[in-house]
């Protein structure tokens, strides 16, 4: 018993270590420089400074969570028409999802900006059919359009594994018992559907709300995120106590969002149980 106690702790060995320098010693660092000033002494000024950037924190709360919101309601449907295909058609359609995550992330940003400029791709074809031009670069919209894009993959794949494993004969039975699509949507696929969801949530959410480059690119530096706000700290006002802090909120703000997700999991299965 010893001995499967030994070599379960040597196993988990190199995790602890991977954990110990790229989880808890950044997570250290930030707290550090969050609560110091320059010269390392102890002070709270830094959490005080915050409330001068709360238009940004909400507007980044927003956006990020309009794409997500986006993001579910395209997402649901194509995790769900895929789970009913052939396993070699699954194969196939899920690595299509997947291509454009295997191109760069700032190469995927670019494009967008060819594609919405005012003598982009779109505005030419509508010059071309006759119609105005639009304005679509450097704009809200814009820069919601670049957080769907990228990070929908990350909303399509939880929700297709969870699917993927629905057993059909419950489906089947809804059906003969005489429940229709609507019933087996929201009786069967969707509640099972929740952990997927969740998930889907979180990682979309998640990445959106922290992202600077695409509000950079596809905003023109109009709309200043959280990310943009960290990133200038460090990049230019070289004020590192205060990025952190900035950081240390966003952390905090990421936690709780996980939080509420999982809680309103756990309350889905607590129901799908019963």
């Amino acid at each position: 018993m010893n001995r499967q106690s030994f070599a379960a702790r040597l196993l988990s060995a190199p995790y602890l270590v991977w954990a110990a320098l790229f989880i808890v010693a950044p997570l250290l660092m930030v707290a550090y420089y969050t609560f110091t000033d320059a010269n390392g002494a102890f002070t709270l000024a830094n959490l005080s400074q915050l409330g001068n950037y709360s238009d940004i924190f909400v507007r980044s709360i927003w956006f990020s969570l309009i794409a997500t919101v986006i993001c579910l309601v395209i997402a649901y449907p194509i995790a769900y028409a895929i789970s009913l295909r052939r396993e070699t058609t699954q194969r196939i359609l899920i690595m299509l999802v997947m291509l454009p995550m295997w191109m760069n992330f700032l190469l995927r940003t670019y494009s967008w900006m060819a594609i919405l400029e005012d003598t982009g791709v779109i505005n030419s074809l509508l010059r071309a059919l006759g119609l105005n031009p639009l304005h679509m670069i450097n704009t809200s919209g814009a820069v919601i359009l670049g957080m769907m894009y990228n990070f929908l993959p990350y909303m399509i794949l939880p929700i297709y594994s969870v699917m993927a494993k629905l057993e059909r004969s419950m489906v089947e039975a809804a059906q003969d018992l005489g429940a229709g699509r609507l019933a087996v949507l929201t009786k069967i696929i969707l509640p099972h559907s929740m952990p997927g969801i969740a998930s889907g949530l979180t990682m979309v959410f998640v990445p959106s709300v922290s992202t600077f480059y695409i509000s950079q690119k596809l905003g023109g530096g109009k709309f200043d995120l959280i990310g943009d706000t960290i990133e200038r700290q460090f990049q230019t006002a070289y004020n590192y106590n205060l990025g952190a802090a900035i950081s240390f909120v966003l952390m905090i703000l990421i936690l709780i969002c996980i939080a509420v997700l999982n809680k309103f999991t756990d309350e889905d299965k607590g129901r799908m149980i019963v």
